[in-house]
């Protein structure tokens, strides 16, 4: 079974999030910040990352270029959620290497098809 880690603060996204990832069949793990995230992969490496850009301690984007920049890291899709809205936001997070940016609030429709299409490809590449 193919898994996801989900870095998420807040307690509704989390849900949410989780909620539609189960639905398509992903066994899922979560992480409230980055430090945990980063604890979470190095004991059980995701097929998949969806990550918040607003955490505590470190930011998404900070995990997001760690994760990218790591061999052993660097092919798990990350799809990033954020607030954050304006087109420079959706560049740097690009630019950190993320696979997919989402805004928030999120669409389940979206969420499911993004997180299907970089499995699907995550697969092929393999």
């Amino acid at each position: 079974m193919k898994t996801a880690l989900i870095v998420e603060d807040s307690k509704t996204e989390l849900t949410m999030i989780s909620t539609c990832l189960k639905q398509i069949g992903l066994e899922i793990y979560t992480a409230k910040s980055g430090e945990e995230a980063l604890e979470k992969i190095n004991h059980n490496t995701p097929d998949l990352i969806v990550l918040d850009v607003v955490l505590p301690g470190r930011s998404g984007y900070e995990i997001c270029r760690n994760l990218k920049n790591e061999t052993e890291t660097s092919q798990i899709p990350i799809v990033l959620c954020s607030t954050k809205k304006t087109e420079m936001d959706k560049f740097w997070g690009m630019k950190q290497g993320a696979d997919a940016y989402l805004e928030k609030p999120l669409d389940r429709d979206e969420l499911i098809r993004t997180v299907k299409q970089l499995i699907e490809r995550a697969g092929k590449s393999k």
